[in-house]
C-alpha cells in the first residue's frame, strides 16, 4: 500500500501542537536576538520577573509563570551559577527560598534589553500591528479561560 504524498498527521487538529510549535518559533527569534548577551528568552524572562518581584519565592514565581516549581528551579540554576541571582532561605519558612537579582543580574538584564527589543520588533514587523494585537488579545483570553 502506498502512502499519499502529504498524509495528515494524527495531531493535525491539535491545539497543543500548534501552540507549542508557535512558541518554539517565537522562542527561536528571541534566543537569536539575546545570544550576544549569553541569555535565552527563558533566562531573560526569569531575570525580568525577579527584578520586578524581588524576593519572590520559587513557588510563587512558578505560579506566576504557569510553570512547575521543579522546572523553574532547574531553569534558575544556570543564572545562580553565573551569579546573576541568589536564592536565600525565607526567614519565616526555611523550606522556601526567596529569589533576588544580584548587581550583575541587574546589569545583564539592562544590557540585554536591546536584544529583547530587537526580537519584539522582528515579530511585530512579521505579524503586522493588527495581527499582533489580535494575537496578544487571543493569548490573554486563552490564559484566562483555561486557568486551572
Amino acid at each position: 500500500m502506498r502512502h499519499s504524498e502529504n498524509p495528515p498527521t494524527p495531531q493535525a487538529g491539535c491545539s497543543c501542537l500548534r501552540l507549542r510549535k508557535a512558541a518554539r518559533r517565537v522562542s527561536q527569534i528571541y534566543d537569536l536576538c539575546l545570544k550576544p548577551y549569553d541569555l535565552s528568552v527563558t533566562q531573560y524572562s526569569l531575570l525580568g520577573h525577579v527584578r520586578a518581584l524581588d524576593g519572590i519565592t520559587i513557588g510563587a514565581l512558578a505560579q506566576t509563570l504557569v510553570m512547575d516549581p521543579t522546572t523553574l528551579t532547574r531553569n534558575l540554576k544556570p543564572l545562580e551559577r553565573r551569579k546573576l541571582l541568589v536564592l536565600v532561605p525565607d526567614v519565616d519558612d526555611k523550606r522556601s527560598r526567596n529569589i533576588h537579582l544580584t548587581d550583575a543580574g541587574r546589569e545583564i538584564f539592562a544590557k540585554s534589553r536591546v536584544g529583547w527589543d530587537a526580537a519584539q520588533k522582528k515579530i511585530a514587523v512579521a505579524l503586522g500591528e493588527k495581527c499582533q494585537s489580535q494575537l496578544t488579545s487571543s493569548i490573554d483570553h486563552l490564559l484566562h479561560k483555561l486557568a486551572l
